[in-house]
């Protein structure tokens, strides 16, 4: 394999780059209300804008922040459909040497998503402009066409009312389909609307009895009763406990718990401590140990939350995902509460650690399919997959050109994948 070439901004590439920021809607929705100045560094060389209430600025002053990676590395994030962690500046700050912000790092939070946006467009102007193995259409490609959902929806949804640990909860689920109990969890600061492309799916409606629900503090379900605004914390117990409550309100049979993120972190919990309650499980984008995820930036006084946390995680989708998809999931997050998604991550990268626990899960009792995209950075599949090698019977599968929020970010192409882990349950289970 050839070396990628380094990437240096000719006046060509940065006047249709900053030609198409100016002329981006998008862009100048998401830039306006202040001003801004940030460069993109490669080398010794520089790209400079500036943004003034939506405005691109003709001669910007000089930056606030840089975007800093070498030359080499912004070749690969240039790709047309760059391979994974390229699809991400913040990809790159995680996983590639060398790259990082240079200046005032809390500008850049505040202005996390000019930069996506600015980093989006010149990706699109180097696939017409500069040589590429790939197509500019590629990175729009979806799963197999399902056709549009019924109207009305089948998707009903109600509350019920739980006591968990002594605390009254207002809980929202929604339920579809009829057949094998299934459960969804939703991924940290989300709520069970990431499943609604699955739930108006004919295969899994004629085959499932298919329910989501919103975690307390999540969505459409409420904080407890005198809780404090911003003070969610979420434990492993205390979460392993409400899946569990549900399960009895809603009297599921051994459903098949299906989860991401930290909803398949607290599947693998499940298998651990209530195999006999459970027919299955499939853990998606999990591990046993994730550290490092956690963000002050998501709670900061001077920081956007509604702006940030969809930054932060609109990276971890793939490339080939759909727009329409990825722009649900970065509304959905953008929609949430206060202090939420900070205080999931507090168990997704903080309280959770089963390295002392997955290697005693009894697939025999309760079995084991983990999946994880090809795209995710954040529990990358080279993790979940030693995570499964540890668990007796486990099986793992890589879902190519997928990342983080496979049901969310590419319903079609994850419904494949997950039929096939029903399969395999349900083979295991007879």
């Amino acid at each position: 394999m050839q070396p990628d070439p380094a990437w240096a901004p000719s006046e060509r590439f940065t006047a249709a780059w900053r030609a198409a920021c100016a002329a981006d809607p998008e862009l100048r929705h998401l830039a306006t209300g202040g001003t801004v100045t940030f460069g993109v560094r490669s080398g010794g060389d520089a790209v400079l804008f500036g943004f003034r209430a939506g405005q691109l600025i003709d001669e910007p002053a000089a930056a606030e922040f840089e975007v800093v990676a070498a030359p080499e590395e912004w070749s690969r994030f240039f790709r047309a459909v760059p391979r994974p962690p390229y699809q991400s500046f913040f990809g790159m700050l995680r996983l590639v040497p060398g790259t990082r912000v240079a200046g005032d790092e809390l500008r850049f939070a505040q202005y996390a998503h000019v930069v996506r946006r600015v980093l989006e467009i010149g990706r699109g102007v180097a696939a017409e402009t500069g040589p590429t193995t790939q197509t500019a259409g590629a990175a729009q490609t979806a799963g197999p066409a399902q056709g549009a959902p019924a109207d009305p929806e089948p998707v009903v949804g109600r509350y019920r009312h739980l006591v968990v640990r002594g605390e009254r909860l207002r809980v929202f689920y929604e339920e579809a389909g009829s057949g094998r109990d299934v459960l969804f969890l939703h991924t940290a600061g989300a709520d069970g609307r990431q499943f609604h492309h699955l739930m108006n799916d004919r295969r899994l409606l004629d085959r499932c009895r298919m329910v989501a629900f919103d975690l307390p503090w999540h969505g459409r379900s409420f904080p407890p009763a005198g809780a404090v605004p911003g003070g969610h914390a979420l434990t492993t117990d205390g979460y392993a406990e409400v899946v569990i409550a549900i399960v009895d309100a809603l009297r599921l049979e051994r459903p098949i718990v299906v989860g991401s993120s930290m909803g398949g972190q607290i599947c693998l919990e499940l298998a651990y401590r209530s195999p006999d309650r459970l027919g299955g499980v499939v853990a998606c984008e999990a591990s046993d140990r994730v550290p490092g995820r956690q963000v002050a930036w998501a709670r900061h006084p001077e920081v956007n939350q509604a702006l940030f946390v969809p930054e932060w995680v609109d990276g971890l989708m793939a490339p080939q995902s759909p727009a329409e998809y990825r722009r649900e999931v970065w509304w959905g997050y953008s929609q949430g509460g206060f202090g939420t998604f900070f205080g999931d991550i507090l168990f997704y990268s903080g309280d959770w650690d089963g390295r002392d626990r997955v290697p005693y899960i009894d697939t025999a009792r309760c079995p084991v399919v983990m999946l994880t995209g090809e795209y995710d950075y954040s529990c990358t599949p080279e993790m979940s997959q030693s995570t499964a090698e540890r668990i007796p019977g486990a099986t793992f599968r890589m879902m190519a050109d997928l990342g983080h929020f496979p049901m969310a970010e590419n319903p079609p192409a994850f419904a494949e994948y997950l039929i096939a882990a029903f399969d395999e349950i349900e083979r295991e289970g007879r």
